[in-house]
């Protein structure tokens, strides 16, 4: 029998009292809150056109906002960071700064006697390079840290890139014959390349102009290598000359044993010395060391035996075993000429120490 108040078939389902399958949950006021639309009330639905629900704000739209705003004040935190420790850093970004012009010296040494001839091992033996190692091996790094404004590794790439060149200029075979300048034209700063080019294919007694000032080269139609490496002494010095430039000084003397060239002679061909003493002054900004270049201000060069008058702006002219340099063609210097003196002009003796003493 039905409870008092109930009807006779029962409560029905749906209403209260029954066995309402949301009858359990709590409808607190966080649930209330949460919920994604809101009931007008009987007076705001009473209104034309009025709508029965409306949309509250999204909470988790709010919180995304918030999210959203913090992210945007980290970057920019972070961007004024970078901001900050860019402008205090030591290390500033490259500055690329233009390279001038290099200015060459080229001095003949003349013999005062006949040059010594014999085989080169034998020359080598009784000569001042006896000791000098063979090759790269005799292009050294200086003991050297960091500078005010540079770090150890780019004073070193600085001194790495100056033994490159002189390798490259002074060792390689295909450039002391003449078959090729490019080992040394692709370490040449840019902003230089039109006057090493000029200088290999119109060379002039200008001081900016002789191919001597930027690598050793020997007429191949005269001079062949007698001995596959030359022996190689020196130094080289790295000093910080502003806050973006490192220069590097290399002081070094070349030793190569020469023989004639031609058909008619060969290996068993007597050879000679040929001593080249060269001093290049490298400067390097940020950009060369990034770039891996070198920019060369001055070049100064003895080179002998040779003779006074032999023009030393295109290819070397080692007076061969058995020669003797010829006095009466020495070029003499005026005094009284305006101008600046040309190189053939130029001339020096080579002291009877430096041939070999068989």
């Amino acid at each position: 029998m039905a409870g008092r108040g109930d009807p006779p078939e029962g409560t029905p389902e749906g209403l209260p009292g029954g066995e309402d399958e949301y009858g359990s949950l709590v409808f607190d006021e966080a649930f209330v809150r949460a919920a994604r639309l809101q009931e007008f009330s009987a007076q705001e639905r009473m209104g034309e056109h009025a709508q029965a629900v409306r949309s509250r704000p999204s909470w988790e739209g709010r919180s995304g906002s918030r999210q959203a705003l913090m992210l945007v004040l980290l970057i920019l935190l972070a961007f004024g960071t970078a901001v900050y420790l860019g402008v205090r850093n030591p290390y500033q970004a490259p500055v690329d700064q233009p390279a001038e012009p290099l200015r060459t010296t080229v001095v003949p040494l003349a013999p005062q006697g006949p040059v010594t001839g014999g085989q080169p091992d034998r020359l080598f033996a009784h000569s001042p390079a006896a000791e000098y190692p063979s090759g790269a091996a005799g292009i050294n790094f200086p003991l050297t840290g960091r500078t005010p404004h540079f770090s150890e590794s780019q004073v070193l790439s600085a001194l790495g890139i100056a033994k490159e060149y002189l390798v490259a200029s002074s060792l390689e075979p295909g450039v002391l014959t003449g078959a090729t300048v490019r080992p040394a034209r692709l370490l040449v700063d840019p902003d230089q390349l039109e006057q090493f080019d000029r200088s290999v294919e119109q060379p002039q007694d200008d001081g900016r102009h002789a191919v001597a000032g930027w690598l050793v080269r020997f007429d191949p139609h005269q001079v062949a290598l007698a001995a596959p490496s030359a022996r190689v002494h020196g130094t080289l010095r790295v000093v910080e000359i502003d806050t973006d430039l490192l220069e590097v000084t290399a002081d070094h003397t070349f030793t190569y044993a020469v023989r004639p060239a031609g058909p008619d002679t060969g290996p068993t061909a007597q050879a000679s010395l040929f001593t080249v003493h060269r001093e290049l002054h490298f400067r390097f900004d940020r950009e060369d060391l990034r770039m891996h270049r070198a920019e060369l201000l001055s070049s100064t060069v003895q080179a002998g035996p040779q003779a006074c008058g032999a023009d030393t702006t295109g290819s070397l002219h080692p007076l061969l075993a058995g020669e003797r340099a010829d006095r009466s063609r020495q070029a003499g210097t005026d005094p009284y000429a305006t101008g600046r003196p040309t190189t053939s002009a130029l001339c020096g003796t080579l002291a009877p120490s430096a041939q070999p003493s068989l």
